[in-house]
């Protein structure tokens, strides 16, 4: 069942991507991590199986995960993430679809600052983000990394009144991706 829910999710990433001349670089294993911290909560919640795909020739990007896949330190919290806050029975996944931009030709070896720009779906609401973030193009690999907030009221998430004080305003999130290129 599980394997049915993920085909449509690789089947998005390889449309956005398409095209004959592309360099394209497929990753299923990419990172992204939410963070809270509140004087009477830290909440850790981490995903280790989110889809990316990236196009160096067209400097485009997109990602997609189960909202199922973040796994929390307590499984309290996991479950009121699922069931209450992301409710991902009714939306499973989150997506983005986007371009980065550089100031440098990335075509050696060197880690590039970039801007991320595009569309964030999450929680059944689409909204446009600009984000700094970094490339390191290494020998046979593509890492980018990102590290920007969020705040859940922004996606329709709303937190209960009694547990506010225990869930910051805005998440701090983190993303790694690491893609193999071709030797």
């Amino acid at each position: 069942m599980k394997a049915l829910k993920i085909v449509p999710v690789i089947f998005f990433l390889l449309l956005i991507c398409q095209s004959g001349k592309s360099q394209q670089f497929l990753s299923r294993t990419g990172f992204i991590g939410f963070y809270s911290k509140t004087a009477l909560e830290d909440i850790i919640a981490e995903n280790n199986q989110v889809f990316a795909v990236i196009d160096t020739a067209k400097n485009s990007i997109a990602f997609a995960l189960l909202e199922k896949g973040f796994i929390f330190r307590k499984e309290l919290m996991q479950e009121h993430f699922n069931e209450n806050y992301v409710e991902s029975d009714k939306f499973p996944k989150a997506e983005f679809t986007g371009t980065y931009s550089s100031p440098n030709a990335m075509n050696k070896q060197g880690v590039y600052p970039v801007t991320v720009k595009g569309k964030l779906t999450l929680h059944g609401v689409t909204k446009a983000i600009e984000e700094a973030g970094s490339i390191e193009i290494k020998s046979g690999s593509i890492l980018g990394t990102a590290a920007f907030r969020l705040k859940p009221e922004d996606f329709g998430i709303s937190i209960p009144s009694i547990v506010r004080d225990k869930i910051s305003k805005e998440m701090d999130v983190k993303v790694r991706v690491t893609w193999i290129t071709k030797k």
